[in-house]
């Protein structure tokens, strides 16, 4: 299983929100790339970047930020959003990028996901963000009639590489990760899960590795990972243990 760190990017900043309210911006780097570098000398193997700005306005906002995070660090990147057309897609992935992730698209524009999976095979996911089960889309600003695994189940042929499912009550708040709600998409549905919303400490990461089999590839950590309250190499030693023992949980 994947832990990914997030790097959040508003006004080419690193930042955290609180259940994404653009307004509760806590600042924890003024360089991306920095904090990039950061995260992949602590042993980090992905990155998981959004441009928040992005997702209000429907198009690429921090591109300066996430091209010099591109050529900063050698791991793979994982982007999403503002992504609402097949040359954005393109022009991502030409620039490095190893996966986009396509949000407000797939309740909007759901033939361009298709579209978008055929053309780019193993590199796009889906994102599925949910507040009390239905799918919030436009930077979480609209709430629609969807639910989560509907949503899910909708591109169970398309062929996305995972789904980043995230509680959007339980994002930036610190009060843990909704593990129940995570296992019931994931093990409905053969597309792997990337978890996201609340990590806060061991005990979440452990406890979606304990449901890995269910189809949880990875998990997204935050705000935990810049306050403190989730230590690096703590988290990727609890995840690289059971592979050490020949008892791996990866998807």
């Amino acid at each position: 299983m994947i832990l990914f760190p997030a790097i959040d990017l508003k006004d080419g900043k690193a930042v955290r929100l609180i259940r994404g309210a653009m307004d509760s911006a806590t600042v924890f780097n003024d360089d991306p790339a920095a904090q990039a570098r950061v995260f992949a000398e602590q042993g980090f193997q992905w990155l998981h970047l959004v441009d928040l700005n992005g997702a209000f306005e429907g198009r690429p906002v921090n591109a300066a930020a996430v091209e010099a995070i591109v050529s900063a660090v050698d791991i793979p990147i994982q982007l999403g959003g503002g992504i609402r057309d097949l040359a954005t897609v393109e022009r991502w992935l030409e620039l490095g990028l190893a996966r986009v992730i396509l949000g407000t698209v797939a309740v909007k524009n759901p033939a361009l996901v298709r579209e978008a999976c055929r053309a780019f095979p193993g590199r796009i996911v889906l994102g599925i963000d949910a507040r009390a089960g239905r799918v919030a889309v436009e930077g979480w600003a609209e709430v629609s009639e969807i639910s989560a695994l509907d949503l899910a189940r909708r591109f169970e042929d398309a062929g996305a590489a995972a789904i980043v499912y995230t509680d959007i009550e339980r994002d930036g708040a610190l009060e843990g990760a909704n593990v129940a709600a995570t296992y019931e998409l994931a093990k409905d549905i053969a597309t792997p899960v990337i978890a996201s919303g609340g990590v806060a400490s061991l005990d979440d990461i452990a406890a979606f590795q304990a449901i890995a089999d269910a189809g949880i590839e990875g998990v997204i950590s935050g705000r935990a990972l810049y306050d403190g309250r989730l230590d690096p190499a703590s988290a990727l030693a609890l995840l690289a243990g059971p592979a050490e023992t020949g008892e791996s949980t990866s998807c």
